[in-house]
């Protein structure tokens, strides 16, 4: 990896561990009814129906919101390195070299929303694969990611099947157990490990 690119890497790490330290302060302030003054809170305006559903979801969403808020950025981070490093060892056509089977998963999905008639959500391949193919592209094309992860093949395959397995609930509206949230705080910092 060049210097530039590794200080663009080196950036986008601070900018996802400034995201989780946020993170962090938002559930002290949460916790202890705080306010900081970090950041000026805007009062949400609750659409006519959200009030209808029962305090319990609505206090469940709040709680689940932190979890999901570092998931996203997290993921949109694992994708954004794998186009970053896929190009740099492979060029402009770095996607003819993922499995044919993700291409035409990825092509199906495109199709699909295409013709859902709702908006597109990205103009990026990489965006419509799920978070286990990730895995895949990584593990297939190892050598375009083996001078990140110091730590080996095994320990990111490790590291991604737990997050996927973390990644379920958030994913699908069920509340993390207090066990599972201390796991998805540890891999996490897992995930930061194996690139240094």
């Amino acid at each position: 990896m060049n210097n530039k690119q590794d200080q663009l890497s080196k950036i986008k790490l601070f900018a996802l561990a400034n995201s989780l330290a946020e993170n962090e302060l938002d559930k002290i302030e949460a916790e202890l009814d705080l306010n900081l003054g970090r950041i000026e809170k805007k009062e949400v305006q609750a659409k006519s129906y959200y009030l209808q559903f029962s305090s319990d979801y609505r206090k469940e969403a709040r709680m689940m919101a932190q979890h999901y808020e570092v998931f996203y950025c997290l993921e949109k981070s694992i994708r954004s390195l794998v186009v970053e490093l896929m190009f740099e060892k492979y060029g402009e056509n770095w996607w003819d070299k993922i499995k044919e089977e993700i291409r035409k998963g990825v092509d199906l999905n495109i199709k699909r929303e295409e013709e859902s008639g709702f908006t597109i959500r990205s103009e990026e391949k990489i965006d419509y694969t799920t978070f286990g193919e990730l895995s895949q592209i990584v593990t297939a094309n190892w050598d375009a990611f083996e001078t990140l992860f110091k730590r080996g093949q095994r320990s990111f395959q490790k590291i991604m099947t737990n997050l996927n397995q973390l990644r379920g609930p958030i994913a699908h509206c069920c509340p993390l157990a207090e066990d599972e949230i201390v796991r998805l705080e540890l891999t996490v910092k897992d995930w930061f490990r194996i690139m240094e």
